[in-house]
């Protein structure tokens, strides 16, 4: 018996294949199916059911095509509304996988109502269990994701759901958590990449403080989550279909500025430091070497279309794939190549990247007199914790819709690593307004003699 994860960092999710060396089963796969199907090749196994723990928040699942293409059970909770055949399970419910592995159904509401695990036994023994969004590595999944209304019942729930699978399973089985490695649908992120129920009775707060105490911590730390979430449940139950991940269609130069007058979204994919020596006029950066699909997916207004800049038809390719899981599911159109290339024969445009330092001797100059305007682009609890003294606080996911609140003066924007700090510079830039992007770490703040609140 083997279970293999197949990582989603971008999102920070995981999925699962479990095999026997002739049948398997998936936990939660990602929209993107080809790479479960090409694991599943490769190593001689034959997909007979495929399995979702929950109706996903943060991204479109790729369970039903999956199961379509594979002739797999689709395995769905029972009392999830969903408009398409499946096998419908419920708590207790036992799954043979071929001769040699099963599954035992689980509820664990907390996450969401709905919300299952699923105890893999082999050869009669608990060999581990995909907790979905329940029990995570040193946390659990958040329960404010149906709403403010159903928050304080679904922390409740997650408790006791927790309690449960500590209660029921034994401390060496293994935790095979879909969230919890960067996704926003887990209350904190994972430091471990491995866990089991009896680490976790040492470690984790569901397991280790009180019903009042837990539920009070977890609902304090609650920050916002990625406004495309809203998008994803809807999508998943009516049920995604294969993505089409063929290249987009392709825009010359001129295509590219009447996309961008016309207020569509050109994404500059470059890397920060290759945007900022030059870009065209009126795009956005959204690096692919980060959180990308997440980023975009908040802050751009659903429905916009996307045009895809690149170095590479590969790195195009990437972004598309990204993209889908998220539910954006074709570009209108791509360009790559040089930034000159997409110009239309206009000067590019250029922004300055800084560090902390800079921007401290930039204040001690003076120019903190109406000149200059520091700009703090992260969440609100990134905020509260500490904050520059003077900065005025707009997360990057609202400025679209508030620049109008940005003083006048040279903006300088930093966020917690640089990443939002130069989506929201390009945005600035884009409006016409003088930005520079701090391209630094939030904990070099002190060591530059900034002063914080």
């Amino acid at each position: 018996m083997e279970v293999i994860s197949v990582e989603t960092p971008t999102l920070g999710d995981r999925s699962y294949l479990a095999h026997d060396g002739q049948v398997a089963v998936v936990v939660d796969p990602q929209r993107d199916i080809d790479r479960i199907r090409t694991l599943a090749d490769g190593h001689g196994v034959r997909i007979t059911h495929v399995a979702e723990t929950h109706i996903h928040n943060d991204y479109v699942t790729g369970g039903l095509a999956l199961a379509r293409a594979a002739g797999a059970s689709y395995l769905v909770n029972a009392a999830d509304p969903v408009s398409f055949d499946r096998a419908p399970v419920s708590d207790g419910d036992i799954l043979e996988i071929g001769a040699a592995l099963r599954l035992r159904v689980l509820a664990t509401p907390g996450h969401t109502f709905t919300h299952l695990s699923y105890v893999l036994e082999a050869a009669g023994e608990v060999a581990g269990v995909f907790t979905g969004g329940s029990l995570l590595y040193g946390s659990t999944g958040r329960p404010d994701l149906l709403g403010p209304d159903n928050t304080a019942a679904l922390a409740h729930a997650q408790f006791t759901s927790a309690r449960r699978l500590a209660r029921e399973l034994p401390d060496g089985a293994e935790i095979f958590p879909t969230h919890g490695f960067g996704s926003f649908c887990s209350a904190t992120q994972a430091q471990a990449t491995s866990s089991t129920i009896g680490q976790e009775k040492q470690f984790n707060a569901a397991l280790t403080l009180d019903e009042r105490s837990y539920v009070e911590a977890l609902i304090g730390g609650l920050d916002t989550w990625p406004a495309y979430y809203a998008r994803m449940g809807p999508a998943n139950t009516a049920g995604p279909g294969v993505p089409d991940l063929s290249p987009p269609h392709r825009a010359d130069a001129a295509e590219v500025r009447r996309r961008i007058h016309a207020g569509e979204w050109v994404v500059d994919l470059r890397d920060r430091v290759a945007f900022a020596s030059g870009f065209v006029p009126g795009s956005f950066s959204f690096p692919l070497d980060g959180s990308f699909a997440t980023y975009l997916g908040w802050a751009i207004p659903w429905g916009t279309p996307v045009t895809l800049l690149g170095d590479t038809p590969e790195q195009v390719s990437q972004a598309q794939r990204e993209l889908v899981r998220i539910g954006i599911d074709r570009p209108a159109a791509a360009a790559t190549g040089r930034p000159q290339d997409w110009a239309d024969g206009q000067p590019l445009a250029a922004l300055r990247l800084a560090t902390f330092r800079d921007l401290s001797a930039a204040l001690a100059a003076g120019k903190d007199d109406g000149e200059l305007v520091v700009l703090d682009v992260r969440r609100r609890l990134e905020w509260e914790e500490r904050h520059i003294e003077g900065a005025v606080h707009i997360p990057f996911s609202e400025l679209p819709g508030r620049m109008g609140e940005v003083p006048p003066g040279e903006v300088w924007v930093h966020c917690r690593t640089g990443y939002r700090s130069m989506v929201a510079a390009s945005m600035l830039a884009a409006r016409g307004r003088r930005a520079v992007s701090v391209d630094d770490e939030f904990d070099n703040t002190g060591a530059a003699g900034l002063t914080l609140a």
